[in-house]
C-alpha cells in the first residue's frame, strides 16, 4: 500500500509530501471511473433490503420540548421524546383539522397540537397512529412501510461502527434537487475525490473496485488517499466504500490513522419541490476513532470540534450535491451519457 508506508505506521500519523503534484498534472482517472462499474454497484445497492427505514435526523437534535420533523417521500413525519425519554413518532398532520405537528410543542412527553390542544402520547388516538422509530445513538430513523414497499425489518441495517464511548461523532445534513440514486452514485465514484475536492484529498488511487453490472461482488471500493491538513502535511489512509442498503454508502478507514472510523452517507427522499423536481436530504454521520492516547482529549473537546467537522463535511457536500444535481438534470432530460 502506497498511502501508509510501513516505516510510518505506529508513529505520528502525519506525512510530508516530498514533491506535491499540481492539480492539472495528477494522473487522470476518467478511464478507471467506468460508468458501467458505477451503474452496476448502484443497481446492486438499490436491490439490497432497507426494511423501509429512513433517516430523519441526528439523535442529538431531538430536544425534550420540540419534535423533529421531516417530509419523507411527501409524507410529513414527526418524532419526539416520550415521558420515558425514548423517541416516538408518527404522521406530522394532526388528525383533527390537519395542523402541522412540526410546529407543536412537547409537554410532559406528549406532543400537543398548537391549533386545538390535541395531546398525542405516541399511541393510537383520534385517527392518528404511531410509526416505528429507531434511535441508534447517532441517527434517528422512521419506518414507512407504505413508502418503502419492502418486507419490514425490526431495525435499520447498520454498518459496523466504532464504540460510541471512544468515538467522536458529528452529523451534517443538507438538501439537493436530485434523486436518492444520484447521491448514492456520487459516493460510489471514489475516483473523483482528488480532482473534485483538491482542498481535502490528494494522492488518491483506487486499488480495488467491483466489476460491471452483473458482477456478484460485495461492491467494495478500496482507496489509498491522503487527507490534507495544511500545506504539504497530509494524513495517508486506506479506506473502503460499501453500500449496505439502497440509500446508504459507508466509508471505513481500514488502515492508517483512525482505523475503524466510519463516515456514513444516508439519502432520504423528501418529495417534489414547487417545480415538481425531486428533493433529497443527505445526512452524513462521522464516527471518528483512534487508539492514540491523545484522542481522548479530542473526545473531551467534542463540543468544539463538531462544528469544525460539520463545516468540513458541508464544504464537501456543497460540491457533491452540485455533482448529484447535475447528474439528475442530465438523466431527467435524456442527456446522461450511456
Amino acid at each position: 500500500m502506497n498511502a501508509v508506508p510501513p516505516e510510518r505506521r505506529g508513529r505520528l500519523p502525519l506525512s510530508l509530501r516530498r514533491r506535491p503534484v499540481a492539480w492539472e498534472r495528477q494522473r487522470p482517472t476518467w478511464r478507471e471511473a467506468s460508468p458501467g462499474v458505477i451503474a452496476g454497484a448502484l443497481k446492486r445497492a438499490r436491490a439490497r433490503p432497507s426494511g423501509n427505514w429512513y433517516v430523519v435526523g441526528a439523535s442529538g437534535d431531538l430536544r425534550d420540548d420540540r419534535p423533529l420533523a421531516l417530509t419523507v417521500a411527501a409524507r410529513e413525519v414527526v418524532v419526539w421524546r416520550g415521558s420515558d425519554g425514548r423517541p416516538v413518532g408518527g404522521p406530522g398532520i394532526c388528525p383533527h383539522l390537519g395542523a402541522p405537528l412540526r410546529d407543536s410543542p412537547v409537554r410532559c412527553g406528549a406532543l400537543v397540537c398548537h391549533w386545538h390542544g390535541l395531546a398525542l402520547h405516541g399511541t393510537p388516538q383520534a385517527g392518528w397512529a404511531p410509526l416505528p422509530v429507531h434511535d441508534d445513538g447517532v441517527l434517528l430513523w422512521v419506518r414507512l412501510d407504505e413508502v418503502g414497499g419492502e418486507a419490514p425489518l425490526d431495525a435499520p441495517v447498520l454498518a459496523r461502527r466504532p464504540e460510541r464511548a471512544r468515538a467522536l461523532t458529528a452529523v451534517h445534513t443538507c438538501t439537493g434537487v436530485c434523486d436518492v440514486e444520484d447521491v448514492v452514485a456520487n459516493r460510489l465514484d471514489p475516483w473523483h475525490g482528488a480532482w473534485f475536492h483538491p482542498y481535502s484529498f490528494v494522492d488518491l488511487t483506487v486499488v480495488g473496485a467491483p466489476g460491471g453490472p452483473e458482477d456478484g461482488t460485495d461492491d467494495a471500493f478500496t482507496v489509498d488517499v491522503s487527507f490534507k491538513v495544511a500545506g504539504r502535511v497530509v494524513v495517508p489512509v486506506r479506506a473502503v466504500f460499501t453500500a449496505p442498503g439502497p440509500r446508504t454508502v459507508v466509508m471505513r478507514i481500514v488502515e492508517g490513522e483512525g482505523a475503524g472510523s466510519v463516515v456514513e452517507t444516508h439519502a432520504t427522499p423528501l418529495g417534489p419541490d414547487e417545480l415538481g423536481r425531486p428533493r433529497t436530504a443527505v445526512t452524513e454521520a462521522v464516527l471518528a476513532a483512534s487508539d492514540r492516547a491523545g484522542f481522548a482529549v479530542a473526545r473531551r473537546a467534542a463540543p468544539l470540534l463538531r462544528p469544525l467537522v460539520r463545516r468540513a463535511a458541508g464544504r464537501l457536500w456543497r460540491d457533491d450535491l452540485a455533482y448529484a444535481e447535475r447528474r439528475w438534470l442530465l438523466r431527467s432530460t435524456g442527456r446522461f451519457p450511456g
